[in-house]
């Protein structure tokens, strides 16, 4: 039996037209995971904290102080931070969830072609090329929309169209144009920096296994922790200095 390795998240079931991804199932459940989680700190939390009390609040403090960092304005930081941790912690998980055991290994055996293969029952929301293209338009999205509350229609719309009489014309409307395709590439920039890496590195793991299924795959085990959680920061910054650029006026 082969274990199917495909870029598309395979439909495990349907209710009615909507098809259930085994992406899709995983987003739920850690969804469900971080809601739960944190109205059980929410519940519980007291003037004296607990040590997982204190973890939480470790966490939230050290991501608040670097959001400020980025932003060196506490305010617009306190503003962004629901948005910024929300997206660390789920691609955190998403990207981590991947890698325990039975991920990508437990699933339905489909006849294809003469052969059978796997197809998984869970598989991180993160290697789903329709989930990261999804988060980075709500996140680009959310910066635009951002850029426009702070600055306004116009002043926000500075940065990508210029006044006929402003001067010099032509030069401000070839770097408007460079700013419009600047943002579609940052979403792109997004979407296949995330997928790639977790991609990747799920099929580099899934071959270490069936390869030497005992301890060979452990260093590389070690270095995807790593590189999911240093992707998860790297996404969660990057949204920061965009949406501090979008605050940023044009001149600027």
């Amino acid at each position: 039996m082969e274990v199917d390795i495909s870029i598309a998240a395979e439909h495990l079931f349907h209710i009615g037209s909507f098809f259930i991804t085994n992406s899709f199932l995983v987003g739920v459940m850690v969804s469900a995971m971080l809601v739960g989680l944190f109205l059980l700190v929410v519940k519980k939390k007291t003037i004296v904290p607990s040590r997982s009390q204190s973890l939480v609040e470790v966490m939230i403090e050290g991501a608040l102080h670097t959001i400020e960092d980025v932003m060196q304005d506490k305010n617009q930081a306190r503003r962004a931070f629901p948005l910024i941790f929300t997206i660390f912690v789920f691609v955190l998980l998403s990207n981590w969830i991947g890698l325990l055991p039975g991920v990508g290994t437990i699933g339905l055996i489909h006849d294809a072609e003469g052969h059978k293969t796997l197809i998984p029952f869970l598989r991180s929301t993160s290697a789903d090329l329709n989930f990261t293209l999804g988060l980075s338009l709500s996140v680009m999205i959310v910066v635009q929309f951002v850029g426009i509350v702070s600055l306004g229609l116009w002043g926000y719309g500075k940065k990508f169209l210029v006044s006929p009489f402003q001067k010099p014309y032509i030069i401000g409307t070839f770097v408007g144009l460079l700013e419009i395709v600047s943002e579609v590439a940052k979403i792109v920039s997004f979407t296949f920096r995330l997928f790639g890496n977790v991609f990747a590195g799920e099929v580099l793991l899934t071959t270490m296994l069936h390869l030497i299924p005992y301890f060979l795959p452990l260093p590389f085990l070690a270095l995807e922790v790593l590189a999911g959680l240093i992707q998860a920061t790297v996404f969660a910054m990057l949204a920061t200095v965009f949406m501090k650029m979008a605050m940023t006026e044009a001149q600027h």
